[in-house]
């Protein structure tokens, strides 16, 4: 007896990484989840000092930093999630304060002299796409997206 054959489809290879850490909510946890998200980044391939890497850590380190600053609850870490998905660089930052998110893309964004709020300008700007997402059971996760050109 013979096993039947399931025609050849030709498919593209689906490539997915994932860099996952647990950092202190602190300036130096924010600083650790750049440089080590650099360093996977280079091992997938994305080397130091294209412009890939460095939009990667201008974003890993905004989202950092406003998780240790905004998002810190005393006793809890933030966590740093990185996904290189086929040809998209997914950078997800979560911390456990659910009580105030930052405004949604697309929502008019404080004065030029405010005090705060300016770094979500800039994620805005280097990113394809961001958002802000509820996390489960407690808090929120900010996602910015890269299209990596061949």
């Amino acid at each position: 007896m013979t096993t039947p054959s399931t025609p050849a489809v030709p498919t593209a290879p689906v490539t997915v990484r994932v860099f996952t850490q647990r950092f202190s909510s602190t300036p130096r946890g924010a600083r650790l989840a750049r440089r080590l998200a650099l360093h996977q980044l280079d091992t997938w391939g994305v080397p130091h000092g294209s412009q890939a890497s460095d939009t990667a850590a201008l974003l890993v380190a905004e989202l950092a930093a406003n998780a240790a600053t905004h998002g810190r609850v005393p006793g809890r870490d933030f966590e740093l999630a990185v996904k290189l998905l086929g040809r998209t660089l997914r950078v997800e930052v979560s911390d456990a304060w659910g009580e105030r998110h930052p405004p949604a893309p697309g929502v008019p964004r404080p004065a030029p002299l405010a005090e705060n709020g300016r770094g979500l300008i800039l994620v805005e700007a280097l990113a394809d796409r961001w958002d802000v997402l509820d996390r489960v059971p407690v808090g929120k996760t900010v996602v910015a997206e890269l299209d990596l050109t061949p």
